[in-house]
């Protein structure tokens, strides 16, 4: 008799929980889109037992009731359990008795609610409202109250949403507003600093003009011929000491090969616009008479490793560069990226424990990007990124643009906007060593 039992009761388990001893002994692995049962919680009190199962994610459940033992059995599909959840429960409820919780096969959790006769009028549902963001709800007892209690947190989740949503559009009003007052700002600038220069040429094409007629009037053009080639000697070696010549400058494209960098609205990638900036700039910089390392000419890695490298070791790659050659200053070109496609403009960076020459080298450039490009100022700024921080000479670490925002991510992959960036740069080396 004994022996009968025994297999009843294996032949039950194996019927409830076919895949529960596998399962329990190798939980299935998380793939992606399956929810996790995190764990279950039980609460016995106002003439109601609610169970609920936690799970890190919206549920789609199948529920059922079944008798010879009388239980409720609800089956959360695409799911598995955590080796961390309670497994099996004993209630000390008017309502159940006990409380499983299984993987029924892969993708199915299987919850076992044994019931008392009390306990036949039962409520089962999901909210998809968190934390946690996933949970099954079994109600036994007075249900009238399990449906008001899920009325009352859909409708908090309801004022919670619109809230939210209220606070978002407050945010955004404040950065149109905001944006809208830095354009105006900026607006007034531009047309103060062209007043300025107008002026300018207005009193040096004066100036010229009595010079002019002062010479005319003495008849001294010999002595004009004279002045005429001492200036154009001056010119000469005011050139040898600001111009470019005989500089060594490493130029570093961001990203390449395996690592792509941020990619824009409509596919287009950091790394390459990257490297079409760095190619003009050197192109820009030889015709200068300037010495230029390039840390790649390529779509690729610049570490040995190639794709195996390690992030520090593909950065140290590029330090190595500049170093070895004892380049004369190190710029670094990247675009910026964010979550918010409204978010743009131009940041020079410099090493935070650098030399003054690092931050003048990042604001000259950063400088001229803004005016030649017309984006958003963000500033020059203090940073700790490897290259900036790991070579020997002054060096700077500049996001020309967002390539996240759909109008900076159309101009910098343009033809134009290529060559705009490549001459601010060159123009920033320049007021730089200037």
């Amino acid at each position: 008799m004994r022996q009968f039992l025994l297999a009843a009761v294996t032949v039950l388990l194996y019927v409830l929980f076919p895949c529960s001893a596998a399962m329990a002994a190798s939980p299935p692995d998380k793939l992606q889109g399956m929810t996790e049962v995190l764990d279950v919680r039980v609460n016995d009190e106002d003439g109601r037992l609610r169970i609920v199962v936690d799970a890190d994610a919206p549920v789609s459940i199948r529920k059922m009731a079944l008798s010879d033992p009388d239980r409720v059995v609800v089956d959360i599909k695409n799911a598995w359990v955590s080796p961390k959840a309670k497994r099996n429960i004993s209630l000390r409820s008017d309502f159940a008795s006990k409380l499983r919780v299984a993987q029924f096969d892969e993708r199915t959790v299987r919850v076992v609610v044994e019931i008392k006769s009390a306990g036949k009028n039962y409520n089962v549902f999901t909210i998809d409202e968190g934390p946690p963001p996933g949970r099954v709800v079994l109600d036994f007892g007075d249900t009238d109250l399990s449906r008001h209690r899920e009325e009352s947190l859909q409708q908090e989740n309801k004022e919670k949403e619109q809230k939210q949503e209220k606070e978002r559009e407050k945010e955004q009003k404040k950065e149109r507003e905001k944006q809208e007052k830095e354009r105006k700002e900026k607006e007034k600038k531009e047309r103060e600093k062209q007043e300025k220069e107008k002026k300018e040429r207005e009193k040096q094409e004066k100036k010229e003009k009595e010079k002019k007629k002062d010479r005319e009037d003495s008849g001294l053009w010999e002595e004009i011929g004279k002045t005429s080639r001492k200036e154009s000697s001056t010119d000469r070696q005011i050139d040898e000491i600001t111009g470019l010549k005989g500089k060594s400058i490493a130029i570093d494209a961001g990203h390449g090969g395996s690592d792509s960098g941020a990619i824009g609205p409509t596919g287009v990638m950091e790394k390459s616009v990257t490297l079409r900036i760095a190619l003009e700039v050197e192109k820009l910089l030889k015709e200068e008479g300037a010495t230029v390392y390039m840390t790649r000419t390529t779509d690729t890695e610049v570490s040995p490793k190639g794709a195996r490298a390690s992030d520090s070791e593909e950065l140290q790659a590029r330090c190595d560069v500049a170093n070895r050659k004892k380049a004369d200053i190190f710029v670094s070109i990247h675009m910026d990226s964010f979550t918010n496609r409204e978010a743009k403009g131009t940041t020079g960076y410099y090493f935070s424990q650098g030399s003054r020459q690092g931050r003048e080298l990042a604001d000259k450039i950063r400088s001229n990007l803004v005016d030649q490009l017309g984006t958003q100022s963000r500033g020059t700024q203090t940073c700790n990124f490897y290259v900036v921080r790991h070579t020997d000479m002054p060096a700077t670490l500049i996001e020309v643009a967002f390539i996240s925002n759909p109008e900076e991510e159309r101009l910098l992959n343009s033809k134009e906007g290529i060559k705009k960036a490549a001459m601010a740069i060159v123009d920033g080396i320049a007021d730089y060593f200037g």
